[in-house]
């Protein structure tokens, strides 16, 4: 399927426009905290302590008198580039392995589904929370943690595809003209396989996200006070029936993120389906 039939359908996909919207404010929005935060999300008013919501602070305050709509709104940065930085990571190494394992079989192959098989036996989160806790709560060990997660996913998927490609005419094609093994997996098969990638990385993505807010609510993410969501809906889990809007809020940002991410997947899916209408 072209690049520009794909476009098209993603244009007339409501599901996967309005993901996008959501995700492109919530982006929008976190680069511009700095700007658009009405106070510092670290500054303390004591005089302030669980103030319900108002036109002076929209989301309240929590406990130390801290503004949630600016820690919302700063720890939207922190959640967003976890999310992205540890996702594009794991979906680089992930797809660059699986393509090598599947396009040269063998010994190289049984390994690596064998050590791919043994990473997916742990969930997702339980993986990270063994990362983070080994290697110590910093943002770059998240990153890594979150990463290593996603790479087996990725791994069996570009496998999977590259096992596929590697019998279609254009690959003996390649061969017959003497193309080198580099060539043929990264300039004729793994393009033909991007489009799956490309719709695993955004779900993926909002399960990055999902992991990191875990992580931060238990503890193992960012050390405080530097707001990240997670964090901010664990300095009002305590608070949560006298306050309850200390974790609304953070929540209903976390909501939309992964509703946003979920659309866009499904709508780059139905529009990247040869079968679709």
């Amino acid at each position: 399927m072209s690049a520009s039939t794909i476009l098209q359908r993603s244009l007339r996909s409501g599901g996967l426009v309005t993901g996008a919207v959501i995700v492109v404010a919530m982006i929008a929005l976190a680069c511009a905290a700095p700007l658009v935060a009405p106070y510092d999300p670290n500054a303390q008013d004591v005089l302030s302590v669980l103030a319900d919501p108002s036109a002076a602070h929209w989301f309240g305050t929590d406990q130390f008198g801290r503004d949630v709509l600016s820690r919302v709104l700063w720890g939207a940065r922190i959640s967003l580039y976890v999310g992205f930085v540890s996702t594009s990571a794991g979906v680089a190494i992930g797809t660059v392995i699986g393509v090598i394992s599947g396009y040269y079989g063998g010994i190289v192959d049984r390994l690596i589904v064998a050590a791919t098989d043994v990473l997916l036996s742990f969930p997702q989160l339980i993986m990270g929370l063994l990362l983070v806790a080994v290697l110590g709560a910093s943002l770059t060990n998240l990153i890594i943690a979150i990463a290593v997660t996603a790479v087996p996913a990725f791994i069996r998927m570009a496998r999977g595809s590259t096992l596929t490609m590697r019998e279609r005419d254009f690959v003996d094609a390649c061969r017959a003209l003497g193309y080198g093994d580099l060539r043929i997996m990264f300039l004729h098969v793994l393009p033909n396989i991007l489009d799956e990638i490309v719709v695993m990385a955004s779900l993926w993505m909002a399960s990055a996200i999902r992991t990191e807010s875990t992580l931060a609510f238990i503890g193992l993410s960012v050390p405080p006070p530097t707001a990240t969501w997670g964090g901010v809906v664990r300095d009002g889990f305590d608070n949560l029936l006298d306050a309850p809007w200390l974790a609304v809020f953070p929540s209903l940002a976390i909501l939309a993120v992964m509703i946003g991410l979920n659309l866009m997947g499904d709508g780059l899916r139905d529009a990247s389906d040869p079968k679709g209408k």
